[in-house]
């Protein structure tokens, strides 16, 4: 298990000035692989300010993390509150094959948590591998459209949409994208996370 570092990535401004949003994920936000400029964060943090939109990314993401891990972990995160979070949990819970209902519960108890400190939420949705069978498949992908609905979260319905089996697109254990498939999750997911900072603003 690759532990990253709480990574803060700082501009101009004071960040007393600027939202803080909190990466809490696994190594899809973490940058397995990659260099800290062409991970997820460097990524986005580069795409936000080409938007002229004012925010610091911190990433607290652990490669191999599962929900229960996340969770495990969430109080001791939350020491110092960020403004806003992009949630994106649960895929090294499918690979495991661990149940549905279980990850589904551990997201809820952390969407708990950041509705108790008012905190705006982008869910990073994940899809089942086709090959677990479709009770596993239809109860695994119900669980961030049904989270996203019930705490009026922002949901991003597939991180690697566009991405996935794409050979150009990931490194080469086929699972984790290269800096290019970085790119093309970043070029979509980026105006969800103009979105949040808005409802950072609106607060």
């Amino acid at each position: 298990m690759a532990v990253s570092g709480m990574l803060a990535a700082t501009g101009p401004l004071a960040a007393a000035e600027r939202p803080t949003i909190l990466l809490y994920g696994d190594s899809l936000l973490a940058g397995f692989g990659l260099s800290a400029d062409s991970a997820f964060l460097g990524q986005l943090q580069a795409a936000l300010a080409a938007e002229g939109v004012e925010a610091d990314l911190v990433n607290a993401s652990v490669s191999g993390d599962t929900t229960a891990d996340g969770l495990a972990r969430l109080d001791w995160t939350l020491g110092e509150p960020p403004d806003a979070v992009m949630l994106g949990l649960g895929a090294n819970d499918m690979l495991q094959g661990l149940s549905p209902q279980t990850a589904r519960a551990n997201l809820e108890t952390m969407m708990d948590r950041f509705a108790a400190l008012d905190l705006p939420v982008l869910l990073l949705g994940m899809k089942a591998n086709r090959g677990l069978g479709g009770d596993y498949v239809a109860a695994f992908d119900a669980i961030y459209p049904e989270l996203a609905a019930e705490y009026g979260a922002l949901l991003y319905p597939f991180f690697l949409e566009g991405v996935a089996f794409d050979p150009q697109m990931n490194q080469a254990d086929g699972m984790h994208p290269n800096a290019a498939g970085v790119a093309r999750i970043v070029a979509a997911v980026t105006p969800y996370v103009v979105e949040l900072v808005k409802a950072v603003e609106a607060r």
